[in-house]
């Protein structure tokens, strides 16, 4: 049998909503997200009141939750891929949401942001996604291309946290931006639409019987 042959013919009724529901997800967490950090640096550059400060936070946190609402969904999809590793996109896009609530909480007590504070965050977001793209590329869940461009898009954002850190690139502005730009096409654009309009593909035969032995052996 050809190890490429898809396991059914169509996606289970099931995935095709959890499908429709990240691609909206997506759309809301990065809209909340976007919002809410302009609010929050309107404020840092001393251009907007302490109630925008308090707004742009609720948008944050509005969508680190859709961000840990993607995570919990994703898993179910992804745990007939490998269980395992599908485990770990949950688990960062949880940490992502803690780490963000931590850095929003001193901004709320302190009243200025932690030294490099988006950049804590772009860490376990770049993990989880790198976690997440490895396995759609592995299971042909999505067009390769796409995860291929996910793939570019998260570790390019990774790297931007060291390099930032060193002084080389500036995450808001120039170089450092740019970096930025794979991820958000992905992100925004891409996956979402094809979420919601196509979903997700089977996962090749291959990739379900290697989770089946997986599964076997962990019993």
């Amino acid at each position: 049998m050809n190890v490429r042959a898809r396991v059914s013919a169509e996606t289970s009724p099931a995935n095709r909503r959890i499908a429709v529901l990240v691609g909206c997800l997506f759309f809301f967490q990065l809209t909340t997200f976007l919002i809410g950090s302009s609010l929050v640096q309107q404020y840092l550059d001393g251009d907007a009141s302490h109630t925008a400060l308090t707004v742009g936070v609720a948008l944050e946190m509005c969508a680190g939750l859709a961000v840990v609402a993607i995570g919990l969904l994703m898993y179910q999809v992804l745990k007939v891929v490998d269980r395992q590793l599908a485990l770990g996109y949950p688990v960062m896009r949880i940490l992502e949401f803690a780490i963000s609530a931590v850095l929003a909480i001193y901004l709320l007590v302190q009243l200025e942001a932690f030294p490099h504070r988006l950049l804590w965050v772009y860490i376990p977001t770049a993990v989880g996604g790198l976690i997440l793209n490895y396995l759609l590329f592995v299971s042909g869940m999505i067009p390769r291309a796409i995860s291929v461009l996910g793939l570019v898009g998260y570790l390019l954002l990774l790297l931007t946290v060291p390099l930032e850190l060193l002084g080389v690139v500036n995450v808001q502005s120039g170089a450092g931006l740019a970096m930025q730009v794979p991820g958000g096409l992905y992100e925004f654009v891409i996956l979402p639409i094809w979420l919601i309009t196509r979903g997700f593909r089977p996962p090749f035969e291959r990739t379900t019987e290697t989770s089946r032995r997986s599964l076997a052996t962990s019993r």
